[in-house]
């Protein structure tokens, strides 16, 4: 098994994913987005600041040719995680509905947050219902149109939210204003998550959680399943 992990001038959070991986059992490479995606089980897009998030965060990245090929792997039906500025690409490459913007209050956030697992998720069948993970951006807010919300749900492409200590989606723990709380989002097929979480963040103990292994350890069955 080997994933591909996408790096852009400005990804800064490939290593700390590989590592993850790595320390799974599970193969990795780094690939340039100059370069060709060819026999990969699976792609992740790591956070960071892929060309300075210039014009809209994950703007120009999208736009690059590497995500034809990420885009060809989706429609084949392999496992693409995009995480913080991997999520905004795909979201700027319209590989799921919706947009993650600017936060409600306009300043980068750094802390951690609950989610809670929301419908069925290739990326979640091995996590618990309520995880730890950390989040780190400036335009994180998910936003759609709020006609499309509850088709969203009906075909359960919801697949996080932020949640406070009980489990709720309150006000209070929606760190950037999110739509309805929404912290990850799949496409219709499910093979495709974008999340603004760092799963890559919560993988050791001494990092604070591990709750992110679970993610991982999750795409990994799914390929297996493939």
């Amino acid at each position: 098994m080997n994933i591909a992990i996408l790096r852009f001038g400005g990804s800064n959070c490939d290593l700390d994913v590989k590592k993850a991986l790595n320390n799974l059992g599970v193969g990795a490479e780094l690939v340039w987005y100059k370069e060709t995606l060819k026999s990969f089980d699976g792609a992740i897009i790591p956070g960071g600041f892929s060309y300075g998030d210039y014009l809209r965060a994950g703007a120009i990245a999208a736009r690059t040719k590497i995500m034809q090929s990420v885009a060809q792997m989706a429609a084949d039906g392999k496992p693409i995680l995009g995480i913080c500025n991997g999520a905004q690409i795909l979201s700027e490459s319209h590989l799921v509905p919706g947009t993650f913007t600017l936060n409600q209050y306009p300043k980068f956030i750094c802390r951690w947050v609950k989610l809670r697992t929301v419908g069925k998720s290739p990326f979640t069948e091995l996590s618990n219902a309520i995880v730890d993970l950390p989040i780190a951006h400036k335009e994180g807010r998910y936003v759609v149109e709020p006609r499309l919300l509850k088709e969203l749900y009906e075909n359960d492409q919801v697949v996080f939210r932020y949640v406070d200590d009980t489990g709720r989606p309150t006000l209070a723990a929606n760190p950037n204003g999110s739509l309805d709380n929404i912290a990850g989002i799949s496409n219709l097929e499910k093979n495709v998550l974008a999340m603004m979480p760092h799963p890559e963040r919560a993988s050791e103990k001494l990092l604070g959680s591990t709750d992110g292994n679970a993610i991982f350890e999750s795409m990994v069955r799914y390929i297996r399943a493939l």
